[in-house]
């Protein structure tokens, strides 16, 4: 046996320890790492207003805590409003369903000529297998409710102080982490956060304003129809249909259409269909001019760094998916050299004459003009 060999098979069986080491401990860290992304982007989204406080002499980390402040009280003030509206609405339709159900019943016998009675279909509900179950699985789930909720609660706690702390440190991260490399390239580092924080900025911009066109839209519709809680309506269609992505759509939409059966069965139905169309206007015409415009990305790379992002990362991916490919993007353009266009008619999307002269239709062309001529003066 040679000498070298049993070194050889140690170092290639602790190479592979290594790896699958190092392979476990990112898979056990992808929920941490993932948080520690969110917090990044959210840290680069709020860093314009800790800077321009931070400009007028307040201190850095009072300014964060100010701006996370507003946040919180923004945010938990649209909770509470909602969630009271909700629960009155719940309410409501509890306290009516037994009308709802006979107006159901009477026309299902006058339509279907049937004898169908109230106290026969509670009895079946009541009595039902289906009913049973759902209890009982309902009990069981409430365990893993829990754990979902005290879970959230967690990663949102870890989001938040994570964020909290590179907005109010962003300088010293910044300072650390250009310590380490050498002036040329702390200048491209420093060029890429500054180009970090505009594109953030600019795609918050354009899904708050596409969020604001939805809110105003379907509180004009809610309130030509009479709908209750209209305003707050419209403020849950336009946040949750532009800040939760590929669901958010269905949740925005689902909660007008309850509380417009309340009012009439049939508002609901216009409701889903005016939430319909105007999505299908949002997706096609709004949102990849204005994510385009203020982004400064193409429409088609909008929409395929999204998808790319939820297939990567699912909710979170598409969140920061456009942000992420416009500051890559953006930074990129310094270091790709470009030339000036020359002159070519295959440009502009025209046939011109090549490097082996006319095309066929230019010569059928001619000749043809040629025998016209040539006719034209025997004649």
């Amino acid at each position: 046996m040679p000498r070298w060999l049993p070194r050889a098979m140690v170092l290639a069986l602790a190479l592979i320890a290594a790896f699958q080491l190092g392979s476990w401990a990112f898979h056990q860290l992808t929920a941490l790492l993932i948080n520690i992304l969110i917090a990044f982007f959210l840290a680069l989204a709020i860093e314009p207003a800790v800077s321009r406080m931070a400009a007028g002499g307040m201190r850095r980390g009072l300014a964060t805590f100010l701006v996370f402040l507003g946040l919180a009280v923004a945010v938990a003030g649209f909770v509470i409003l909602l969630g009271s509206m909700l629960a009155g609405q719940i309410i409501k339709m509890i306290e009516g369903f037994p009308e709802y159900l006979d107006s159901l019943i009477n026309w299902i016998n006058e339509s279907f000529h049937t004898n169908l009675r109230r106290v026969d279909i509670q009895e079946g509900l009541l009595h039902s297998d289906w009913l049973r179950k759902y209890v009982q699985n309902s009990a069981a789930g409430v365990l893993d409710v829990s754990a979902q909720v005290l879970g959230g609660l967690f990663r949102l706690l870890t989001v938040t102080l994570f964020s909290f702390y590179f907005a109010a440190d962003g300088p010293r991260l910044r300072r650390a982490l250009c310590s380490v490399l050498p002036p040329a390239r702390q200048a491209e580092v420093l060029r890429a956060w500054e180009i970090a924080v505009d594109k953030t900025g600019g795609y918050l911009y354009s899904r708050g304003l596409m969020a604001l066109i939805s809110g105003v839209a379907h509180y004009i519709l809610l309130e030509v129809m009479g709908v209750p809680y209209a305003p707050v309506l419209g403020v849950w269609v336009g946040l949750v249909s532009q800040f939760i992505p590929t669901i958010g759509t269905y949740l925005a939409g689902a909660l007008p259409m309850l509380i417009a059966f309340t009012v009439n069965p049939w508002y609901a139905v216009w409701v889903l269909v005016f939430v319909v169309i105007y999505q299908q206007f949002e997706n096609y015409v709004l949102q990849p001019k204005l994510t385009a415009k203020t982004v400064d990305i193409h429409p088609a790379v909008a929409f395929g760094s999204v998808v790319a992002g939820t297939a990567l990362l699912g909710a979170v991916g598409a969140l920061i998916a456009i942000p992420a490919v416009a500051t890559l993007q953006a930074f990129l353009g310094a270091y790709v050299k470009r030339y000036a266009v020359m002159d070519d008619p295959r440009v502009h999307g025209h046939r011109g004459r090549g490097p082996g002269g006319p095309g066929p239709t230019t010569r059928m062309r001619r000749l043809w003009a040629g025998r016209r001529t040539g006719g034209e003066e025997r004649a």
